[in-house]
């Protein structure tokens, strides 16, 4: 007789590779979880955890919905996510993760979109707010909300729409099995998400990835980071963008780590020094929360900061001679005299805290979503953070190419993954073709043909040079705001939805590798009168147009004519001028069109000016 023996390497689809996780190690941790009620930390079990996601799955196969039905998952981080994801691919069906705080707006597009069959989303009160955006949601039989309400009863909302009902009704009363059908599994090129992703059209667009795109990328980077059950992960990027989804969960099922949920970004450094992870999978803004919070310690305090810039300056000459990389140049007077250091004086003062704000036990921590800035790659390996630079995009399950901490040159995003193909193309374009990439655009096949060419090669719309096997990162060909934080705006469409208040007659949005978006605005005269005059200004005063009345006048506006845009899309702060950009003062080309490089040349004061602002007001 032969006996079942589970191999992660053997997983054709996500359900296999999380039932072979179970099998492999049952009793071992698998997530780590904050009980509010006790105010104390709990892991579950890898044989618990697919208990509760067998539960699931018998609920949602009771609903005999159609094989590949989508299933909209919008939750924050945390088990239920976890089950509502797992028990929607056991079910052969295809979640449609949502960003837990996107704008109402937004959320009613893709549910409508995709064509969603169930919702499971964690308040009533989202769902209420969804609904009043008035959009039709034919497909869309159910309603669940995981958040315990007793005076939630099963109902219709409105009469022709959606079941809503309790996660207790849904799974049964009194924890009763109900009766349903055995889920056909699915097979690896059945869609395992429709992840949305913002396009040039200014509507998001669903990327169609396949179990085989999805496990091909996770088995490449298991190869490349290689964690191990001893590891332990704290997630804290939402799971609805598919660099957590893959790098922070889907990667760990496979080799057996422990995932922490991190409690709330505001809590996060308290979470750091409780959990101490030993693998960090994170977005540059964090790195650069970090960095911004030790200068501002420093600062205050001259011979702190002169410590400090021999300790990053005498860890990046060892680090960069660890790397095989050229000697940093004039970095020996850095420091003054405190240089002459020893570095193991230099580490114990100032490294070893650093890495303390991180748990002190960090042995990789990858950074990814948007370019990583030298100044903070400097900082953190300097000081002895293991941090590796990487690359990606939704369409590619995310992962490209990533370093390694034996192999890191943080000027570049590391080398193509095992089995993944990268080259240049036109317009020195990188083109990746490899089971990672996506199937295509849901419902957009002219979409998806502009990207994706016949024999399997995926523009990605960066510019990169590849040197012995290394990528490097040159620049983006199309006109897309990526922030520091991996969101993706395409300007033009946010500018013209900014200009269709009456007040402002042109505008120019920024936040390329920033932590939000920002607006320059031109307002139109007659308009800029009336405003002053409301807010008890002198229209003449060039100092009132910066006024901070202003700015909150503005942005409420803003906030109006962008309610069908993602949270993340809306500008935070705003300046203003009163003079037209024309073709004649450089700033617009003769069709019309903003010369983006000049004016932000021309605005650079202004744009930095914006971003110190306290909360980005």
């Amino acid at each position: 007789m032969t006996t079942f023996s589970p191999d992660i390497s053997c997983a054709q689809t996500l359900p296999q590779l999380f039932s072979n996780r179970v099998a492999l190690t049952p009793d071992a941790p698998a997530y780590r979880l904050y009980d509010l009620a006790t105010q104390a930390w709990s892991d579950l079990s890898w044989a618990q955890t697919a208990k509760q996601v067998a539960s699931w799955t018998q609920a949602l196969a009771a609903m005999q919905l159609p094989a590949g039905a989508r299933v909209a998952i919008l939750l924050p981080n945390g088990l239920h996510a976890v089950c509502a994801d797992q028990s929607t691919l056991a079910a052969g069906c295809v979640p449609v993760p949502l960003h837990a705080i996107d704008n109402p707006g937004s959320i009613a597009y893709i549910l409508q979109d995709s064509d969603a069959s169930v919702l499971i989303v964690g308040q009533a009160a989202q769902w209420e707010q969804i609904r009043a955006v008035g959009t039709a949601f034919p497909a869309l039989r159910a309603v669940v909300v995981t958040d315990e309400d007793p005076a939630l009863k099963l109902r219709p909302t409105p009469s022709d729409g959606p079941a809503l009902g309790s996660l207790a009704q849904w799974l049964g009363d009194a924890g009763q099995p109900l009766a349903a059908p055995v889920p056909i599994p699915p097979g690896p090129d059945d869609l395992a998400a429709i992840v949305y992703t913002s396009g040039t059209t200014g509507k998001p667009k669903g990327v169609m990835l396949t179990h085989r795109n999805v496990v091909s990328d996770v088995q490449a980077v298991l190869e490349r980071i290689a964690p191990t059950q001893d590891d332990v992960f704290l997630s804290f990027l939402p799971l609805s963008h598919t660099f957590e989804r893959t790098g922070g969960y889907y990667l760990p099922i496979a080799a057996g780590c422990c995932v922490a949920f991190a409690r709330s970004v505001a809590l996060l450094a308290d979470d750091l020094k409780i959990i101490r992870p030993t693998v960090l999978v994170s977005v540059p803004r964090i790195y650069e929360r970090v960095h911004a919070k030790l200068l501002e310690m420093l600062s205050p305090t001259p011979w702190k900061m002169q410590l400090y810039e021999a300790a990053q300056s005498k860890g990046w000459q060892r680090f960069c001679r660890a790397q095989g990389l050229p000697p940093p140049a004039h970095d020996e007077a850095l420091g003054g005299w405190m240089n002459l250091l020893p570095w193991p004086a230099l580490q114990a003062l100032v490294a070893k805290p650093l890495l303390a704000q991180f748990g002190g036990r960090v042995r990789v921590a990858v950074s990814g979503g948007a370019p990583l800035s030298p100044t903070i790659a400097k900082c953190f390996l300097g000081l002895g953070l293991p941090l590796v630079q990487g690359y990606g995009m939704t369409e590619t399950s995310p992962v490209v190419c990533v370093n390694t901490v034996h192999d890191n040159d943080p000027a570049s995003v590391g080398r193509a993954l095992p089995g993944v193909e990268v080259r240049i193309g036109e317009n020195r374009e990188l083109q990746v073709r490899g089971s990672i990439v996506m199937k295509g655009y849901w419902k957009r096949p002219d979409d998806t043909a502009r990207i994706l060419a016949t024999d399997g090669w995926l523009g990605t719309g960066d510019q990169a040079d590849i040197v012995d096997g290394r990528i490097y990162i040159r620049g983006r060909i199309k006109e897309i705001i990526v922030t520091s934080t991996g969101e993706k705006i395409p300007p033009g469409d946010l500018e013209l939805a900014l200009q269709s208040d009456p007040l402002l007659e042109q505008t120019f949005v920024v936040g390329e590798n920033r932590p939000f978006i920002a607006c320059v605005a031109v307002l139109k005269s007659d308009e800029w009168l009336r405003l002053a005059e409301s807010l008890g200004l002198d229209p003449k005063d060039p100092d009132s147009l910066n006024n901070a009345a202003v700015h909150r006048a503005i942005l409420a506006r803003i906030e109006i004519n962008t309610a069908s845009f993602p949270r993340y899309a809306v500008p935070r702060t705003v300046y203003c001028t009163l003079e037209p950009w024309t073709t004649e003062n450089g700033f617009m080309t003769p069709t019309l069109k903003l010369k983006r490089n000049n004016l932000m040349a021309y605005f650079a004061q202004a744009i930095e000016g914006m971003y110190q602002k306290p909360g980005g007001r």
